[in-house]
C-alpha cells in the first residue's frame, strides 16, 4: 500500500503541506471554506442531472443541455490535463430585516443584497492562482477557475472534497456556514491528495419538501426547475403561468424559502465579506419606485448587482406581480400608468395584479385601458382580470 499512495502522492508530508499552504491562503484571502478532491467523473450527479432534462424539470433553460451536463460531470472534460479540484466556499448570510411598516415592498434573496459574486470572487480565485504559481515555480501550473458561471458542476465537487452535503433541496449543506455559502472550484494538474466525505444526510427531515409554496421540490434532491420562484423570477424571461404568481408571494428577485426553513441554517453567523454585506435599500426593497425605471436608471441602480440579470422587463413583471399579492389599492394608479405604458409582458403582470386587489377603480380602470390596447396577449390578460375584479367586488 505504501508503494502505491507514493505513486498516486509523491512525498505524503510535502503533500500535506502544499494543502496546508493553500488551504491558509485560501482564508487569507477571504475564503471560509476549502478542500480538495481528485479529478475523477461525478456519474450519480450527471445520471441525475440527465434525468431532469428528460422529465422536462430544466425547461426554459436552453443553454443547460446533455452536452453542458456531461462536461459538467467529467473534470477532465473542462481540462485535460487536470489531477485535483480545489474547492472552495464563502459565506454570504445576512440575517433576515425586520418586516418593513411599508406594505408595499418585496423580497429579495440573501445572495443577491450585495455586488455580484462572480466577480468578488473570481477576483479571490486569481490570487489564489497566484500564489500556486508561487509554491509550485519549478513546474508548470495549469489551472481553470469557475464560479458557478460555466460547465462545472460545484456543488458535486463541494461535496466530494467534504465541504458540506446535499440537503433535500439540493443546496450543498455546510456545518459551519449552512447553505449559505457561494461555491467556487479551481481545477488544477497539481495532484493533491483528497478529502474525506463528509457522512452527514438531512435524514428524516424533509421541512424543505413541505414549505415550498410552488412544491418545486418534487421528491428529496429532486427539483422541478420550472415551478422553483428563483427561475420564475429570474431565469424566466417570458410570462409567469397564471397559476403560480400567487405562490411567488412578494418575491422579486430569487429566494430563500427553502433555506429560511432548514434546521441547518440555524444561528449562522453573518458574512465577514464586506462586499457581501447587503444595500440597506434592498433589505425591505419599495416597490412603486422599481415601475418608473427605464433602462438607464436601471442600469445604474444595478449596476455590479445580480438583479440586472433578470432585466428591466424581469424586474418590473415580478414587481407587478408583487403588488398584486400585497392587494393594497394604494398600488392601482401606479400599476395602470405601468398596464398603459410598458413592454406587453409587463402589460400582463400589471393587468392581473390590478385584478388581484379589486374593486371599482381598479375594474374600470381595466375597462379604459382595453379599450386602447392592441395586444392580443395583453388585451386577454385584462379580459380576465376584469372578471377577477368583479369577483373580489
Amino acid at each position: 500500500m505504501k508503494i502505491i499512495y507514493k505513486e498516486m502522492f509523491p512525498e505524503k508530508s510535502e503533500n500535506t503541506k502544499i494543502k496546508k499552504q493553500i488551504t491558509q491562503k485560501a482564508k487569507d484571502i477571504g475564503f471560509d471554506l476549502v478542500g480538495f478532491t481528485n479529478a475523477d467523473p461525478f456519474p450519480r450527479d450527471e445520471k441525475a442531472a440527465t434525468n431532469r432534462i428528460d422529465l422536462g424539470f430544466m425547461d426554459g433553460l436552453p443553454w443547460y443541455t446533455k452536452e453542458r451536463v456531461k462536461k459538467a460531470n467529467n473534470p477532465k472534460l473542462l481540462m485535460e490535463n487536470c489531477e485535483s479540484i480545489i474547492s472552495l466556499g464563502i459565506s454570504y448570510f445576512t440575517p433576515t430585516p425586520e418586516k418593513s411598516k411599508n406594505v408595499l415592498t418585496g423580497k429579495i434573496s440573501k445572495y443577491a443584497l450585495g455586488v455580484d459574486y462572480h466577480k468578488v470572487i473570481k477576483k479571490k480565485l486569481k490570487l489564489l492562482v497566484k500564489f500556486l504559481s508561487e509554491i509550485h515555480s519549478e513546474k508548470k501550473i495549469s489551472t481553470r477557475i469557475f464560479v458557478d458561471d460555466g460547465p462545472m458542476n460545484d456543488r458535486a465537487a463541494a461535496e466530494r472534497a467534504g465541504l458540506g452535503w446535499f440537503g433535500k433541496n439540493t443546496n450543498i449543506l455546510t456545518p459551519s456556514h449552512g447553505s449559505w455559502i457561494f461555491l467556487a472550484q479551481i481545477l488544477t494538474n497539481i495532484k493533491l491528495e483528497p478529502d474525506t466525505l463528509l457522512k452527514k444526510t438531512c435524514g428524516s427531515c424533509k421541512i424543505c419538501i413541505d414549505d415550498c409554496p410552488t412544491n418545486a421540490i418534487v421528491a428529496p434532491y429532486v427539483i422541478d426547475n420550472t415551478k422553483c420562484i428563483s427561475f420564475l423570477t429570474i431565469e424566466l424571461k417570458g410570462v409567469i403561468p397564471v397559476k403560480l404568481r400567487p405562490l411567488i408571494g412578494t418575491w422579486i428577485f430569487g429566494c430563500d424559502i427553502c433555506q429560511d426553513v432548514c434546521p441547518v441554517n440555524r444561528k449562522i453567523q453573518p458574512s465577514k465579506t464586506s462586499e457581501f454585506q447587503p444595500r440597506k435599500d434592498f433589505l425591505t426593497p419599495a416597490l412603486l419606485p422599481f415601475l418608473d425605471l427605464n433602462e438607464d436608471s436601471f442600469n445604474k441602480i444595478f449596476d455590479n448587482h445580480p438583479i440586472k440579470r433578470t432585466k428591466l422587463i424581469g424586474l418590473k413583471r415580478n414587481v407587478c406581480v408583487a403588488l398584486g399579492n400585497i392587494k393594497d389599492t394604494d398600488a392601482i394608479e401606479k400599476l395602470t400608468k405601468t398596464l398603459l405604458e410598458s413592454d406587453p409582458i409587463v402589460k400582463q403582470h400589471a393587468a392581473w395584479a390590478i385584478g388581484q386587489i379589486g374593486g371599482d377603480k381598479a375594474n374600470q380602470n381595466l375597462h379604459n385601458a382595453l379599450e386602447v390596447e392592441n395586444n392580443t396577449d395583453v388585451i386577454e390578460e385584462i379580459k380576465s382580470a376584469i372578471i377577477q375584479t368583479k369577483m373580489i367586488h
